[in-house]
């Protein structure tokens, strides 16, 4: 039976406003490399007829990220081989260091070491295995605008203070 569109909930629960969906080559092997670099559990997966992967729900700290597999053909790629999507997904998590450390031993590639930021994170950038960026942060202080303004260096703004 339909219910009107009034009485339904127009953000489902457990979904926030903006919500990432990643083309992943072997959507498969990427659910089982979030799982075991960032603690990402599975929510549901609608396989089609063919196997691959038309959509999965993970769900990462309280946050929900969705993937499938690509489909060319409907023009869902994902970042080629040897290249990196030019989007980055930002992870906050309660240790950094170890997040990260787990990440490495999964299968990213650092392209930024966690360090102590001068905007009040303990962040790093990371590579996955599927081309997809991530920045992985712990805040450890807070700081006003003006802080963090006098305290950003010249170059390059993931520089350390």
């Amino acid at each position: 039976m339909n219910t009107p569109h009034t009485a339904v909930q127009k953000i489902p629960a457990g979904m926030h406003s903006l919500t990432p969906h990643l083309v992943c080559r072997n959507a498969s092997e990427a659910i089982a490399f979030y799982e075991r670099a960032f603690g990402a559990v599975t929510l549901g997966r609608l396989p089609g007829p063919d196997g691959k992967l038309m959509h999965a729900m993970l769900k990462i700290g309280d946050s929900a990220l969705m993937l499938n597999d690509e489909f060319p053909d409907f023009g869902a790629v994902g970042p080629q081989a040897g290249t990196v999507s030019p989007v980055t997904i930002h992870l906050f998590v309660e240790d950094v260091d170890a997040t990260f450390a787990r990440a490495i031993e999964a299968g990213a590639r650092v392209t930024l070491p966690v360090a102590d930021m001068f905007w009040g994170d303990r962040y790093g950038k990371l590579v996955d295995p599927f081309g997809h960026q991530w920045s992985v942060a712990t805040h450890i202080r807070d700081l006003t605008p003006e802080q963090i303004a006098a305290a950003m260096p010249q170059g390059c703004p993931d520089a350390t203070a």
